[in-house]
């Protein structure tokens, strides 16, 4: 899942970066709504999370061009305004939740989360593909054998290759789900990451659920 945070607060900006980082998302992060337009030109974000209140091109306006631009991200705002009319007005403009600040990391991490599972049409938060059960809300994997101990990037690799059975990959595509725009990996990482998923998978019964496409990419079977 790749999210955007927009906010203009340097240390919650980077506070939400890390938090979201750990829990397996690729976060990018932009100080205001200007400098959040080049990241909206390049790249496709499962959700956004808006600040309103920000110097040069506020959320209010970014909200809208996002909406303008019939993006299919969806928006969380994030506020200190707890006023109805103002949570009323950001939803009316386009805002799919509304979170005041201050607010618990853990609730934003949860919503944040099922935004994400509503932006793939996904009807249940448990996928279940070949034996193995993916809980996306809990965000575990299991098998027959009990639960395989992923870590947030295998979680989401893993993830994102059954949501799509028999599509193709490539590193480059898997790298660009799974990092943030300023990440300082190469996309060899993914290699490493599927060597240990693999190595995982294989460990909890599932041997070769995952097929490597010479000179394409990966696939799960």
């Amino acid at each position: 899942m790749k999210v955007l945070v927009v906010e203009d607060s340097e240390r919650l900006r980077e506070a939400l970066r890390t938090g979201l980082t750990a829990a397996g998302l690729a976060v990018d992060v932009a100080g205001d709504g200007r400098a959040a337009l080049p990241y909206l030109d390049a790249g496709v974000y499962d959700v956004i999370v808006l600040d309103l209140m920000m110097p040069h091109l506020d959320g209010r306006s970014l909200l809208a061009e996002i909406r303008r631009r019939r993006l299919a991200s969806r928006v969380l705002v994030l506020s200190a305004l707890d006023a109805v009319g103002e949570r009323v007005g950001a939803l009316d403009a386009g805002a799919d939740d509304y979170l005041v600040k201050p607010f618990s990391f853990d609730e934003l991490r949860a919503r944040v989360l099922a935004m994400g599972r509503r932006h793939a049409v996904e009807p249940t938060p448990v996928l279940r593909y070949q034996g193995l059960e993916i809980d996306t809300a809990r965000r575990t994997v299991s098998g027959p054998q009990g639960t395989l101990g992923l870590t947030p990037k295998e979680y989401a690799l893993l993830e994102e290759l059954v949501r799509y059975p028999g599509r193709v990959y490539s590193r480059t595509q898997l790298f660009e789900r799974l990092y943030a725009s300023d990440s300082e990996a190469s996309d060899k990482v993914i290699e490493v990451l599927m060597s240990t998923l693999r190595n995982k998978l294989l460990r909890g019964g599932f041997d070769g659920l995952i097929e490597t496409r010479r000179g394409f990419g990966y696939a799960a079977r």
